[in-house]
This record gives structure tokens, C-alpha cells and sequence, in this order.
């Protein structure tokens, strides 16, 4: 027996909404509140101090920053109160209370994803995929009924081949 057909959204609700909806009634919407932290690290410290520090965890309101250098160390220990301060102001509810610097034993720097230009795509992204490969691809889309589907699902493994290609070089 086939289940009665749903009725149709009325609005589309956005992933983020949907899981501080979910995690917040399994209780675990102050501990999203605190991470967040992560997400506007790069805004709150700035580029050249993001490159530097990243970061860690977070441990009884503390947060702990890994950073690659013991003169940003200082920096950062005389800038405390200001980045507590920025992120009070943009996350008020994340109750973070310190920070805590912690020497990184790898330059954060060196890491090739922050060594990338922005105006740059990553090297992947210029790889070729071959005629065998892009029929595949095709192939595996051709049941699609839906023309915006079948393109975004196209995009979407054609750039997961050139990942894939990238990776088994």
C-alpha cells in the first residue's frame, strides 16, 4: 500500500536553521554557540593573525589557540582582551571566558591550503578529465528527468573525478 502523498513545503528551510533546531533539542545548542568561534576565527583576529593561530578546542570556556610562533605568542597574549571582547560581541551566548595559547609543532603557515592565492583555483580544479570519464559521468546521469538536477549532479562529479584524479597521483 502506498503512504498518503506529503504535502508540499511551504518554504525551504536552510541546513544551518534545521540543525540548531536538531541539536538544540538534544541540548546541544549552547555547545554550537561556542564553537562558532571557529567560523568567525578569520574575521574576529584578521588575516595575517589567522594565518598564525587556528583554533583548538575548547575546554570549560577556555579556548585553547594553537599558534605557530612564540613571538605571536606575545603578540597575541597583549591582544586577549580585545579578540575576548570581539568575540563576546559576535557571539554573545559562547560564554568564552579566556584564551589559552598553545606553541603549535608545525608551522601553520606551511599548510598549502592557506599557502593557495585566493584569486587562484587549487591545481585540481585545472585537471582534465578524459572523453571515457566524462561519458561515465554522463551515464551515471542520464536518469535524471530533471534538466537542473542532471547539471548541478554533472558539476558536482566532475569535480569529484578531478578530486579522486588528484589524489591517486
Amino acid at each position: 500500500m502506498k503512504p498518503p502523498p506529503r504535502p508540499p513545503m511551504k518554504k525551504a528551510e536552510q541546513v544551518g536553521a534545521l540543525l540548531k533546531q536538531v541539536l538544540g533539542n538534544q541540548g546541544l545548542g549552547d555547545q554550537l554557540s561556542r564553537y562558532q568561534a571557529w567560523l568567525v576565527w578569520d574575521q574576529l583576529v584578521g588575516e595575517q593573525i589567522a594565518r598564525r593561530a587556528r583554533p583548538l578546542r575548547l575546554r570549560q570556556n577556555v579556548l585553547e589557540v594553537q599558534v605557530d610562533h612564540p613571538v605571536w605568542m606575545q603578540q597575541l597574549q597583549m591582544l586577549k582582551p580585545k579578540i575576548l571582547e570581539k568575540i563576546n560581541q559576535q557571539i554573545p551566548n559562547a560564554g568564552i571566558t579566556d584564551i589559552y595559547l598553545r606553541k603549535s609543532n608545525t608551522p601553520l603557515a606551511g599548510n598549502k591550503l592557506q599557502a593557495q592565492k585566493p584569486d587562484q583555483p587549487p591545481e585540481w580544479k585545472n585537471i582534465e578529465l578524459s572523453a571515457a570519464e566524462k561519458q561515465q559521468i554522463e551515464t551515471e546521469i542520464s536518469a535524471l528527468d530533471n534538466q537542473e538536477l542532471r547539471d548541478e549532479m554533472r558539476q558536482l562529479f566532475t569535480l569529484q573525478k578531478k578530486l579522486d584524479k588528484t589524489r591517486n597521483n
